[in-house]
């Protein structure tokens, strides 16, 4: 007897409600995926992916943490294996990972980018190699042809101010339909605790906004620039990865003294840190209010907790863990001093500890007003939290403390372009949540209404919210 595939047209969809929901609702949207970490460098140029490791594995730190808590060794996550033998080494892993998200988005994967529905282990994994293999060669695979198999209308790419934005440039010449923006992520920008990073990366950026950088003036004055110039390339958002918001008092003079300090080479202690951090965070709120932005707070992330690997790997290998610093007070007092300044940006508020989902979700209520639906948004669950539970859990915070309806959805924060049946899987997830209370009797039989907000969520209210240029 032929077994069913695992993902089947009614996964997650446990009612007929919800099944239809889905298919007529959820479905057909398009993709506006607005937070990722896909290279604008592999956009521009197109990339043809040779094989299984270059566009599923490499640089997927989801993936590397599960080989590494199966035992493997590191030289199959990141280091000298071969391409076969360390998706051999993920083959292995995968049976291992049943009631982990990495078993649902690997199937899912597998059989939206190759129809290969058997499912991945030692056995099948020599086969499954030389099929997608096949099917990369497919000019429906490359980069181009991803965003527009899934139909992906926009995206924004994440990028420092001191990136040249030369590859937006070659991409806007390109004739892709789907539209790529940068998004301003000036987190280098707070690190006057280590010089040793902060002070290239501040001559990086002079370069780029054409600024003799000796003072905190000339600093202010490089950073507007450079937002200007995102503005110019299509950039609507900016980007912040904090431990927690920074609200500590902090005067001009405060600011000057301890960016002098670090550029002389002398680390910033922690106080002075959070106090040259809060300067600079009220500047770049000033920023985005002034030209109509979204700005993207994502709190709560505690970042390279392995020193040995750090020194080893560096950042943004798998290394990183759910914080649990006190969020509420300092992020009260930031947004409370931009809106007394009349300089709130519209902001999308994320956490990385489930513990802060209600204190988020009630936070945006303290500042909506009338320039718009939804002018704070609790942004979709993030990290550790984009799997079944948390995303149920980011909803319900979401709709028993403000409007749902108004929700722009999901995205994928994901530097693979393998990530795009993440946005079905979330939609599968609303749809369910949504028609099993149809069918509980919770809300109404009425498709019209509760199919309306789902194409919303889906697409439409981000393309309103977000302002995109050129984004139908």
């Amino acid at each position: 007897m032929r077994l069913m595939p695992f993902i089947s047209d009614d996964f997650l969809l446990h009612t007929q409600t919800a099944l239809d929901l889905y298919r007529r609702h959820a479905a057909t949207q398009p993709i506006l995926d607005y937070h990722c970490h896909l290279s604008p460098g592999d956009i521009a140029r197109n990339r043809r992916f040779a094989n299984l490791f270059e566009i599923w594995l490499e640089g997927d730190h989801y993936k590397w943490r599960a080989m590494r808590a199966n035992g493997l060794d590191e030289r199959y996550c990141t280091g000298d294996a071969s391409p076969y033998d360390k998706f051999l080494a993920w083959a292995q892993t995968v049976p291992q990972c049943l009631r982990n998200p990495l078993y649902h988005w690997t199937h899912l994967e597998l059989q939206r980018y190759f129809d290969i529905t058997e499912l991945l282990d030692p056995s099948t994994a020599p086969g499954i190699w030389e099929r997608a293999g096949e099917r990369l060669k497919d000019d429906a695979l490359t980069a181009h042809g991803i965003l527009g198999k899934f139909d992906v209308r926009a995206l924004c790419t994440t990028d420092d101010p001191a990136d040249s934005l030369e590859h937006h440039e070659a991409i806007r010449a390109s004739g892709l339909r789907t539209r790529v923006y940068p998004t301003f992520r000036p987190d280098r920008a707070l690190q006057v605790n280590e010089p040793a990073v902060f002070n290239p990366w501040v001559d990086r950026l002079g370069a780029q906004a054409d600024v003799a950088i000796v003072r905190l003036g000339d600093l202010i004055e490089a950073l507007s620039r450079r937002h200007e110039a995102f503005h110019r390339a299509g950039g609507r958002l900016s980007d912040h990865g904090l431990p927690y918001c920074y609200a500590s008092p902090c005067t001009e003079g405060q600011a000057a003294a301890i960016f002098d300090k670090a550029r002389s080479g002398h680390a910033a202690d922690p106080e002075e840190h959070d106090r040259f951090a809060s300067y600079l965070m009220l500047l770049f709120g000033h920023l985005d209010a002034q030209r109509g932005w979204t700005k993207q707070l994502h709190l709560g992330a505690r970042r390279n907790v392995n020193t040995r690997m750090m020194h080893a790997l560096g950042r943004d290998t798998g290394y990183d863990s759910i914080g649990d610093w006190p969020q509420v007070e300092a992020l009260a007092a930031y947004l409370d001093r931009l809106e007394q300044e009349h300089a709130l940006p519209r902001t999308m508020l994320y956490n990385n500890n489930p513990v802060d989902n209600y204190p988020m979700a009630t936070m945006i209520g303290n500042f909506q007003d009338a320039s718009g639906p939804g002018k704070l948004q609790f942004g979709s669950a993030w990290w550790f939290l984009d799997q079944k539970d948390g995303i149920e859990w980011q909803i319900d915070a979401l709709s028993n403390t403000g409007l749902l309806a108004n929700f722009v959805g999901m995205l994928t924060d994901s530097r693979s372009f393998m990530s795009y049946p993440r946005h079905e899987y979330f939609r599968r997830i609303l749809c369910n949540m949504l028609g099993g209370e149809m069918e509980r009797g919770e809300l109404p039989q009425d498709h019209a209404l509760v199919g309306g907000m789902v194409e919303a969520i889906c697409f439409s209210n981000a393309r309103r919210y977000l302002e995109l240029p050129e984004v139908d």
